[in-house]
């Protein structure tokens, strides 16, 4: 059984920056693709970052150049920097783990807020 655990929410001024933290715990989290998903309120879900086991990393076009994924594989830990703050960044922040395409694990997601 895979855990995902998100913290590092809150509420911050435009412009400001937050770090999110997911932990995994299981055996699993070196060998997994790790993404980071938000979805606001009458809005899909969408990708926001995802960093493979080896290290590439993709970003939405929304976010290129203000947010940074990394990961910590010896902490089983993924990170989410978010810099330059929008208003239109709220919402709830989702952690993923994907191993291989066999199994899609969620965190129970962090609340975002950025207010003008």
């Amino acid at each position: 059984q895979v855990q995902l655990v998100e913290s590092g929410g809150g509420l911050v001024q435009a412009g400001g920056s937050l770090r999110l933290s997911c932990a995994a715990s299981g055996i699993i989290f070196s060998m997994s693709a790790m993404g980071w998903y938000r979805q606001a309120p009458g809005k899909q879900r969408e990708l926001v970052a995802k960093i493979t086991s080896g290290g590439s990393t993709n970003y939405a076009d929304s976010v290129k150049g203000r947010f940074t994924i990394s990961r910590d594989n010896a902490k089983n830990t993924v990170y989410l920097q978010m810099n330059s703050l929008k208003p239109e960044d709220t919402a709830v922040y989702y952690c993923n783990l994907n191993f291989r395409g066999l199994r899609d694990d969620w965190g129970q997601g962090t609340q975002v807020t950025v207010s003008s």
